[in-house]
């Protein structure tokens, strides 16, 4: 069984060290990317949530919930994210500076897929979808079809 205080203050704490850090080297960005991110979201969204994690990379969702629904999680640091393929169902967060997140999305993959559809596609294969829209959205979502927070 996970420890949500001591995962909640480890998350606090590192962007405690690179508040600290940036502060000691202005004009450098310490702070995290890349799969880092991505793996702190999946862990901040599962435990929010109470959905559980599948393996790393698992193709097409990140978590289940208790009824089996698919979610894929996405996080960012920046404004928009990318996406492959259309997922069943996604929760979108932005990872803020003290370690929190907000909620830019909550709901099923297939309104994200429609922002995207009949785009073409770049040359990463990934389409970007900017969070202003995704806060939109997600103001449309029922309340039916949103995973509910757990904590």
């Amino acid at each position: 069984m996970m420890d949500h205080d001591k995962f909640r203050a480890l998350i606090k704490q590192l962007y405690a060290t690179v508040n600290e850090l940036e502060a000691m080297f202005p004009g450098r960005n310490f702070t995290p990317d890349g799969h880092m991110v991505g793996s702190l979201g999946e862990c901040l969204v599962a435990d929010a949530y109470n959905l559980e994690l599948k393996t790393a990379s698992n193709k097409g969702y990140d978590a289940v919930t208790e009824t089996g629904l698919e979610v894929e999680v996405k996080a960012t640091q920046s404004n928009s994210v990318a996406f492959r393929s259309q997922p069943q169902h996604t929760i979108i967060i932005k990872i803020l500076r003290d370690g929190t997140f907000e909620e830019i999305y909550n709901g099923p993959g297939a309104l994200v897929w429609e922002q995207i559809e009949g785009k073409r596609l770049p040359s990463n294969g990934q389409f970007q979808v900017s969070l202003n829209k995704l806060r939109r959205l997600n103001q449309t979502v029922a309340q039916a079809d949103r995973v509910p927070r757990a904590i």
